[in-house]
């Protein structure tokens, strides 16, 4: 009788990854802007992974921390090296789910909602992203804005420069995911 279920239970699994459809990339572009009297402070990693599997809704984003570009080295080297601590957590993920039903047989834009957890900074927090996914003939894209506040992360800013980093930072997304 186990040996019955077992092999049910493998046919199941085995069916619904033959129907599910994965879409991935690795040159996503997370970009995100501090905005303060003092200073504007803005980067952009072009290298970040996502995978969307059409069949469950579930969605994965994972970057490299040291990935993200600034318009200043020292703004580069001040990230990793004091506020991010890229060496000793070196990168970021999110892993959620998008709540609405999508007919992803059917090209068009729609309004969506993941939740899930996201990682940041060796920290776990329950996070809701609302964006736009589009269906396309060959190609699903995922656009997404939304705001981490630093101390939800545990990002310590020392009071000498507290007045120049922005206390919730603003966050974009844009990924261009193919069939995998």
């Amino acid at each position: 009788m186990k040996k019955n279920i077992l092999v049910l239970v493998w046919a199941l699994l085995i069916s619904q990854a033959s129907f599910a459809q994965l879409y991935f990339t690795q040159t996503g572009k997370t970009s995100f802007f501090s905005k303060t009297p003092l200073e504007d402070i803005s980067a952009v990693n072009n290298a970040v992974s996502s995978i969307l599997n059409t069949a469950t809704n579930d969605i994965a984003v994972r970057m490299n921390i040291n990935q993200f570009r600034f318009p200043n080295r020292l703004m580069e080297e001040h990230f990793n090296e004091n506020y991010l601590e890229s060496e000793k957590f070196p990168a970021a993920t999110f892993k959620g789910k998008i709540s609405e039903k999508i007919d992803f047989t059917k090209e068009g834009t729609y309004d969506v909602t993941a939740k899930g957890v996201m990682m940041i900074h060796g920290v776990s927090k329950e996070k809701v992203i609302t964006g736009k996914l589009t269906v396309g003939k060959d190609n699903i894209s995922v656009d997404t804005n939304f705001e981490i506040v630093l101390v939800d992360y545990k990002i310590d800013v020392p009071k000498l420069v507290w007045e120049k980093i922005a206390e919730k930072i603003a966050v974009k997304n844009n990924f261009s995911l193919i069939k995998k």
